[in-house]
């Protein structure tokens, strides 16, 4: 693990995480408990993609635990996309 895999850098690049939801209103539902993390400033739903998907864009360091957490509590679950070594 890193600093890299286990946090959301600040910035606008963001990270996007996979989720098992399918509905627009659940997607609002992951977006508007995303918000409810400190640091967490923005987030843009991938309704368009399967499974959907959400990129989170912070203002400082945000460990993806708390935003994978949060969003637990929705009844959803919240996966980042990993990195791969080129």
């Amino acid at each position: 693990m890193s600093l890299i895999s286990e946090n959301v850098i600040p910035g606008n690049h963001g990270k996007t995480f996979e989720t098992n939801a399918k509905e627009l209103e659940d997607l609002e539902l992951i977006k508007n408990a995303a918000l409810r993390v400190d640091g967490v400033e923005k987030v843009i739903i991938d309704a368009d993609t399967y499974p959907k998907q959400f990129t989170v864009q912070t203002s400082k360091l945000v460990e993806v635990i708390s935003i994978e957490n949060e969003i637990n509590k929705t009844g959803f679950h919240a996966i980042p996309k990993s990195i791969f070594p080129l």
